[in-house]
């Protein structure tokens, strides 16, 4: 099977070989054809291999890949459980998309610590298990060269392919990579595709990148707003992945956006100093929350300070917010219900299947710690 660039796959390899002793053993630049044959040839790719070689380590050295401690997993869990419930409905849909591939999908935070595993992992294969363990450390610093770590270091989608990761041990895996960005436009993460001995496949990079918007989407919603606007381009359908999102409260400050909003309105992106809607809108934004109030709201065009117009859907928080919300919340409190369910009331085991704390899953239920009596201990 060729492979989408028309390059032969074991041509691929050998390139890739090639360049591995270029920068990796000969310590010079990936020569200019290697660049230009569209395969390897990424700057970022090199510059994490150099990274990797100032560090002091060698491909050839053996690799651990360490859980982080118990109590550091608890504070991990903690910290990123409403990244993994905003997550866990893509996540979800991936593992059906990719089931026949032999991918699966790993949900890291902007450490690189895995909060979320889904699709179809072969537990019995070593390689596999060891990567997908809730609280393993696959960051840069950690095991090399990977997506997840050229993600988060480069902020942007990413492919490698077997040899292209830093480490011998990790020659096995190719994988795509996206980072997440949270509403205040920090990074919050990254989602991984990986796949073990399998086709190569760079058109998952697509994928990764457009279920990264559709987590940041549900991370954004998920914000306490009175108002949330849509934005697209004249001429463009409202509703999708791709609108330009951002949340408003009551007395019209900017309380949270994606990627697509701050690339279509700049003034967004504001290094953390609070944005108010009349600095983006070149019109009164008032009429903002009146369109909302509408029984069916239609789009309308806003203008821009820049002098460029949007098309514009203003939803109403109170209820927006909470139908966004309901089903992250359903979704997370039936997924816990079932696990202590299926654990027979052992709210422990039930963490630990869940990936999150027992606090967590006591303060989900509403109980207090002593009542399930010994099955919580």
């Amino acid at each position: 099977m060729t492979l989408p660039t028309a390059i032969d796959p074991q041509a691929r390899l050998q390139q890739i070989a090639q360049a591995r002793r270029a920068v990796l053993q000969e310590g010079g630049p990936v020569s200019d054809a290697l660049m230009q044959q569209g395969g390897f040839g990424q700057p970022w790719l090199e510059r994490s291999w150099r990274r990797c070689l100032e560090g002091g380590r060698h491909p050839q050295q053996r690799l651990a890949f360490d859980v982080v401690a118990p109590q550091a997993l608890r504070r991990v869990q903690d910290a990123n459980h409403t990244l993994a419930s905003a997550a866990r409905p893509v996540l979800e849909r991936l593992a059906r998309a990719i089931a026949s591939t032999r991918y699966f999908a790993i949900l890291t935070n902007a450490d690189g610590v895995v909060i979320d595993a889904q699709g179809p992992i072969d537990r019995a294969d070593r390689r596999a298990q060891l990567i997908t363990r809730v609280g393993v450390d696959l960051s840069e610093r950690a095991v090399g060269t990977t997506a997840i770590g050229a993600a988060l270091a480069e902020l942007q989608p990413v492919w490698l392919h077997r040899g292209e990761h830093f480490f011998d041990d990790n020659g096995c895996y190719s994988c795509a990579g996206a980072p997440l960005f949270g509403p205040d436009g920090s990074c919050v993460g990254m989602l991984d595709l990986t796949g073990i001995d399998a086709v190569e496949r760079p058109e998952l990079r697509h994928l990764a990148a457009q279920s990264a918007r559709s987590i940041e989407n549900a991370l954004l919603q998920a914000q306490p707003h009175a108002l949330r606007l849509h934005l697209n381009w004249p001429g463009r359908a409202l509703g999708g992945d791709d609108d330009g999102l951002l949340v408003l409260d009551a007395d019209g400050w900017v309380r949270g956006c994606n990627p697509a909003a701050r690339e279509m309105a700049p003034a967004l992106d504001s290094r953390g100093a609070p944005v108010h809607c009349s600095e983006l809108f070149a019109q009164p934004w008032e009429p903002l929350f009146d369109m909302a109030r509408q029984a069916a709201p239609q789009p309308s065009e806003l203008a821009l300070w820049s002098g460029l117009c949007v098309a514009a859907l203003a939803q109403r928080g109170d209820a927006a917010a909470g139908a966004a919300q309901a089903p992250l919340r359903e979704v997370e409190d039936s997924l816990i219900r079932r696990a202590v369910a299926q654990a027979r009331g052992n709210v422990a085991q039930a963490a630990r299947t869940l990936g999150i704390s027992r606090a967590t899953v006591y303060r989900k239920l509403a109980q207090k710690p002593t009542l399930p009596g010994p099955h919580g201990r």
